[in-house]
């Protein structure tokens, strides 16, 4: 077993320091120290703490840390004298630098929020993304990554396909194709249906058959939210 204070010395000369030099390049790693300290471990008279001797070791360029201080390399250094763990640790370090085995680390789970209404609350209102009637909700990739908000559904208008609480998840837009699900705003309710075309006119449909189509008049602004994803 090697005195701690026999390999300091024996190192720092192999590196060409000086006591203060090595002293200046501790302080530099937050670890700050006088060169009389630096000299009181080689003598053995005091030795580092544990962050300054870990701090020593890397600026020693002591890589085999449990090799060095013991007289001899243990584990996959046994037998090698120096300069063979020293060229064992650069070709680690050759294999790091590739990438092509560093070691597999699952990504966190990316967090999103998105703003969830509720068209009971809104009906009747006329606020629609312009109020402050939501809550910010925790989503998964369940959600679709182009949705904006969701709309917690009322009612069965929209039956089979929506039901009554249920949340769909809707991309902001203004406009909507015929046949597209979407928000609409009009006459001062909020709504969830399905924009079609009616000889004429334009109409918001209900897939549930007890309830009629609401004719878009054109008096009455229809404003587009967003379309439903699905």
């Amino acid at each position: 077993m090697k005195e701690i204070g026999e390999v300091l010395l024996t190192r720092r000369k192999e590196l060409g320091l000086n006591q203060t030099e090595l002293a200046e390049a501790m302080t530099l790693r937050g670890c700050p120290v006088t060169n009389q300290a630096v000299s009181k471990w080689e003598k053995g008279t005091t030795q580092p703490s544990a962050r300054q001797f870990l701090t020593l070791c890397r600026i020693l360029e002591i890589e085999d840390v449990r090799g060095e201080f013991s007289g001899g390399a243990e584990g996959v250094f046994a037998g090698l004298d120096r300069r063979g763990r020293r060229l064992a640790l650069d070709y680690v370090q050759l294999l790091r630098d590739s990438g092509r085995y560093a070691e597999y680390r699952e990504e966190p789970a990316r967090v999103r929020t998105l703003p969830l209404y509720s068209l009971a609350v809104s009906a009747g209102t006329g606020q629609f993304l312009d109020g402050e009637d939501y809550e910010m909700v925790e989503v998964g990739a369940e959600v679709p990554e182009g949705a904006h908000f969701g709309v917690r559904v009322a009612g069965d208008s929209m039956e089979p396909r929506f039901h009554d609480g249920q949340i769909v998840w809707v991309r902001q837009q203004r406009s909507l194709m015929t046949g597209e699900i979407g928000i609409f705003l009009y006459d001062g309710s909020a709504y969830l249906k399905k924009l079609v075309a009616r000889e004429d006119r334009l109409a918001l449909h209900s897939l549930n058959p007890k309830y009629p189509d609401i004719p878009v008049s054109p008096e009455l602004p229809l404003r587009v939210l967003g379309r439903v994803m699905e």
